[in-house]
């Protein structure tokens, strides 16, 4: 029996890779319409759409899910499984009811924690130490099925929202494998999830702007929680500046002041502790180290202040 795949940006890719390794019958992917992007607005495929149509899968991009014609398109492959990882819409309960195995979801957290669009970002802004995927059976409720198999691995230092979708898609691929053996054989029975929920919203890009009265250890994890997007953000006077990269340091000062430009490291106070910019982009511009930065501008120590 066969699989549709639903999934969109580059985490379900390795997804959808494991299956086919593992000699999964594929017939269909379901991701989203092509979305414009860069300069020109032109239309850019989503990975999964394009990973897919090289291994010669075929490829809808339904604009609604409550369409006739698409349940009438899912039901005549008679699927055994629909895998859903990052698809990015809500399945209703006909589109649930169509594959008789179910329906299997990746998702990139330990659930309950972390239900919703955006697990492993919030994870970083929470400070979370560990993290994982969980492998659901889905229902009508927002990540609220129940769990046939998860696993953790620790978040470094670090790590970044973009690192750690690399290696949660890895892991989750795995353990999509791993989970449709164990449904098959019997030796995995899915069971209701435990502990209190907590929710992991959309980011927008008003929640990247630092407040300099937290402490370092709260805008590090800012500013990794939100590369590559929407990035984390200051006003260094009238300026924007993305913060791409920053890392922690000893010491102590003001909020928002640049505490030190020495040897071309940035130090800025913060709350609680010292911040060390190392990588920044000021607006209409590209990104550039922090020895650059210095460089092309005339800042004063303890005096020049972000915002």
């Amino acid at each position: 029996m066969s699989i549709i795949f639903f999934g969109t940006p580059s985490f379900a890719v390795p997804s959808l890779e494991a299956l086919l390794r593992s000699g999964e019958d594929i017939p269909l992917a379901v991701t989203q319409p092509d979305r414009p992007g860069g300069r020109g607005h032109k239309l850019i495929p989503p990975a999964v759409k394009e990973f897919a149509l090289s291994k010669n899968i075929s490829v809808i991009q339904p604009f609604k899910m409550r369409d006739p014609e698409f349940h009438d398109r899912l039901r005549s492959l008679d699927p055994e499984f629909m895998v859903v990882a990052a698809y990015g819409r809500i399945l209703p309960k006909e589109v649930l009811d169509i594959p008789s195995g179910g329906c299997i979801n990746v998702h990139g957290s330990l659930l309950p924690k972390y239900r919703g669009a955006a697990p492993i970002q919030r994870a970083l802004l929470a400070g979370e130490s560990i993290t994982g995927v969980t492998i659901m059976k889905m229902d009508e409720g927002l990540d609220t099925g129940d769990i046939i198999l998860a696993k953790e691995i620790s978040i470094d230092d670090a790590d970044t929202s973009q690192t750690l979708f690399e290696r949660l898609a890895s892991l989750g691929a795995d353990a999509l494998v791993e989970a449709l053996g164990g449904l098959r054989s019997g030796r995995l029975k899915p069971h209701p999830q435990q502990g209190e929920p907590s929710y992991a919203p959309p980011l927008c890009k008003d929640e990247g702007r630092i407040d300099w009265s937290k402490s370092s250890r709260q805008i590090f994890n800012l500013v990794r929680g939100m590369h590559p997007w929407p990035s984390a953000f200051t006003f260094l006077g009238d300026e924007r500046l993305k913060i791409l990269k920053a890392s922690l340091a000893e010491g102590s000062g003001a909020a928002g002041v640049i505490e030190s430009i020495s040897g071309g490291r940035l130090l800025a106070g913060t709350g609680s502790g010292l911040i060390c910019i190392e990588e920044l982009q000021p607006a209409g511009k590209g990104p550039m180290q922090a020895k650059a930065f210095i460089a092309g501008r005339k800042i004063r120590e303890k005096h020049d202040k972000f915002s």
